[in-house]
This record gives structure tokens, sequence and C-alpha cells, in this order.
């Protein structure tokens, strides 16, 4: 199958070497480029792309509305937000994960890093690594912004006691390999349980799994060591 991708960047220059590098590749292809975020989600409607790379920093509409429109279409369900930013951890990524997007690569990314990044995020996996998840957790998710709160405590009851360990573990950054390690079952079984919890809880995905497990309080994030910003 092959992923269709819709590139968003106001730097036509960035876009056709994004275009260039992901059209040599048999797995996917490029449909179409904005460069603003209200472009992006009129192709995006038009396209139904698959990944959407997105630039948060654009002129007019940004990256983060566009993100939060796109995710909120019933009819993009299937479309995936991977945001492309400067700065690798900052609020801007923080509030696109609570929007829905799937992940985030810096600029600076090579370039199988970001077509494994693409794949990964094509495949409803998120892209957030542990140390990632980590410093989003203890910076903006725990402590969301009014308003932008996705989990609450009584989410959790329909969920079940392997499910909730699963999702804590996911929480904490684990993969699903780590996970089935520590728990004695198949990855496919954690793949299970984690799927199972998404759909309970309304999570787009892995990233939002994420949030709501932090924000309903299942799991906390850890203290800060002394000297840590």
């Amino acid at each position: 199958m092959t992923i269709r991708v819709l590139l968003a960047d106001d730097q036509a220059l960035l876009r056709a070497t994004f275009r260039i590098l992901i059209d040599t590749c048999d797995d996917m292809e490029v449909v179409g480029e904005a460069g603003d975020g209200a472009q992006a989600v009129d192709l995006a409607r038009l396209h139904r792309p698959d990944v959407v790379l997105m630039d948060i920093r654009m002129p007019g509409t940004d990256g983060l509305a566009a993100t939060a429109d796109v995710c909120a279409d019933p009819g993009l369900s299937d479309t995936r937000v991977l945001i492309l930013t400067t700065f690798e951890i900052d609020e801007y990524v923080a509030r696109a994960l609570r929007a829905g997007a799937s992940g985030f690569l810096g600029k600076d990314v090579t370039a199988d890093a970001l077509l494994d990044g693409i794949r990964t995020v094509a495949s409803g996996e998120s892209l957030l690594s542990p140390l990632a998840t980590r410093c989003l957790i203890a910076r903006f998710l725990a402590s969301p912004a009014e308003g932008a709160r996705l989990g609450f405590p009584d989410d959790l009851a329909g969920l079940t006691a392997r499910e909730r360990e699963v999702t804590a573990r996911v929480a904490e950054g684990r993969s699903n390999e780590e996970i089935a390690e520590e728990l004695f079952v198949s990855p496919l079984t954690v793949r299970t349980h984690v799927h199972r919890a998404m759909t309970k809880l309304g999570a787009r995905d892995r990233a939002q799994l994420v949030v709501i497990a932090y924000q309903s309080g299942l799991v906390r994030a850890p203290e800060p060591l002394p000297g840590d910003h």
C-alpha cells in the first residue's frame, strides 16, 4: 500500500526537498503541498492523505490550529499528523499532541529517520521517544491548559486491570516489545490491550493515550530532580 503524504510548510525549498525524498520511495508519494495551515486543512479534505507532515510556525493559520482542524474532522479520521519543529520539545508541540497529532520530528532529522517516522505514524503508532515523552509530560501534559484536558479519573472505570497496567507502561514511554517482556505476554497481546484502551478512552492514537493516562491520574509525572528546570 502506498502511503499518501501531504506537506505543510511555509518554506518552499524545504517542501521541495521533502517531496524529492519521499517520491523516491516506492511505498509513499506526495499528494499535495500547503504553504499555510488553512491550505493544509483544505488539501487534507480534498486528498485525504494518510499522513500530514505539518510545520507549526506558519503565517496566517498556523500548524497548531490546522492540526486541531484536521484531527477534529470525522472525514479525516484515518489521517495522521506528524509535526515538524525546529525545537524538539516546546509548548507548541505539547498543544499539537493534545489536539491529536501522532508525534513529532525535528527539522534537522536525517532522511532515513523522516521516512521511518512517516511509516511509523501511517501504521497507527505514535512517534514519541521515551525521553521526549518524559519531557513533555513533566513540562506540559500533566498540567494542561484550561479547556485542554482529555482525561478524567472516571474515564478509567471502563478499563480492565490489564488494560490499565498496559496503558500506564505506554505512558512511561515503553514500546510494545518492552511491555510484553515485562508482563510475560506477546507483543500482539500488548497491542490488543493498547487498542482496546484507546477505543474505550476515545484516544485517536497512542500519543493521545499517553496524554489521557497522565491527565486522568493513572500515572503521575515524576518529581523533578534538584536543580532541574
